[in-house]
């Protein structure tokens, strides 16, 4: 007799990124859908790694990470921002910016309690909520330009929000908060015990001279606030999976209770090689939106006779187009067939939501060589 299974996850099927890269495979299709680049990381971080699997930094490393490694992100944080962050207390190295959300979610929030995130929100934030046995509040960004809207914020802000999750730059819509969005946040959730949880992997990838907001950078915030970031978008080395959380030293606690019993720590030569290139190349972060920027305004530029209508894009490596003068199908049927027939695989946005809007949008990465970008622009501008 087989035991049925009752899934504490009856709702989640396969991440809609592995859905359309596997399709885009089997298709033989160009992949702008997932968030990968299809370029290599500088030779420079690539020969530390070797280095330090050929001298002997090969077995566990501390549970809270590599210190010269925590001690470097400190220094990275003194150095562009003027802050002080403890590298003892307030960083923990992760297996991935996933790893981190999933354990500064199941950190505080118990059965009953309510998160907040906005929609469209990333596909890994609610799964981790049901898992810890809170409920996920999603309030829809407000169109046409994917903006906070306070008004709705204020009516689902309660005694039972545990958590606000946020992400800037964001992943879909590549949008970013201004300070004031950070300040507006303190102040409407100033009379709740709820936390922050802040989802900043593109940190380094802000456009035409903006400037990437961290909650780390806002008093108030930085007290109740887990901020998560990562190396793989950071070094073109998401392969690696090796994120970190900073969070204040009580917040950091109860991460690290989570996170030593989830993986118990992370892959030791890359955390070295890491700690080096973080102290001696910070020129290669500081150039990575400018480096960005001209994927962007190239992939842009190629894309100007099509009918699609770009939507902003000011940060991230990704760029929402609109395809309704294309095509009056849903989002995922339109992913489809573009994929299937014409050889471009791109992300819908419906799967980002828990209500998705009547739009005809979908995302394109162009985190990719400039053939592969020309050759898939030559392809939808024939659409």
């Amino acid at each position: 007799m087989t035991v049925p299974v009752h899934s504490k996850l009856p709702d989640v099927g396969t991440t809609i990124f592995t859905v359309m890269s596997k399709m885009a495979q089997d298709h033989g299709a160009i992949n702008l859908s997932q968030g990968f680049p299809d370029f290599e990381p500088d030779q420079r971080l690539l020969d530390r790694v070797i280095h330090h699997l050929a001298h002997g930094k090969n077995q566990y490393p501390p549970m809270t990470g590599v210190p010269e490694l925590r001690q470097a992100i400190a220094g990275k944080f003194r150095l562009e921002g003027g802050l002080e962050v403890d590298p003892e207390s307030e960083i923990t190295i992760t297996s991935g910016a996933t790893e981190a959300l999933l354990c500064a979610i199941h950190a505080v929030v118990r059965p009953g309690d309510e998160v907040i995130v906005f929609d469209p929100a990333y596909d890994s934030y609610e799964p981790a909520v049901t898992l810890s046995g809170g409920r996920t509040i999603h309030v829809p960004l407000a169109l046409p330009d994917y903006r906070i809207d306070w008004d709705a914020l204020a009516g689902v802000l309660n005694d039972r929000t545990r958590l606000v999750i946020i992400n800037s730059p964001h992943n879909p819509t590549a949008t970013t908060l201004a300070s004031g969005d950070l300040d507006r946040l303190a102040e409407q959730i100033r009379p709740f015990d709820c936390r922050v949880l802040s989802d900043e992997v593109y940190e380094h990838i802000v456009f035409d001279g903006g400037r990437h907001h961290s909650v780390v950078d806002n008093p108030e915030l930085r007290e109740r606030s887990f901020a998560v970031f990562s190396f793989g978008k950071t070094y073109h080395a998401t392969g690696w999976k090796i994120g970190y959380c900073v969070a204040p030293a009580d917040l950091t606690v109860e991460f690290r209770k989570v996170h030593q019993y989830n993986v118990f720590t992370t892959v030791t030569p890359m955390q070295w090689a890491l700690a080096d290139f973080v102290r001696e190349a910070p020129e290669n972060y500081r150039e990575l939106s400018a480096f960005y920027q001209v994927k962007r305004d190239y992939f842009r530029e190629r894309m100007e006779p099509s009918r699609f209508s770009f939507l902003p894009s000011a940060g991230t490596y990704f760029q929402l187009a609109d395809y309704s003068a294309i095509s009056d199908l849903p989002d995922m049927e339109f992913a489809e067939w573009i994929t299937q027939e014409k050889g471009v695989a791109v992300i819908p946005l419906s799967p980002f939501y828990r209500d998705p809007p009547d739009t005809r949008i979908i995302r394109f990465c162009f985190a990719k060589q400039d053939e592969t970008l020309a050759r898939a622009a030559e392809i939808l501008c024939a659409l």
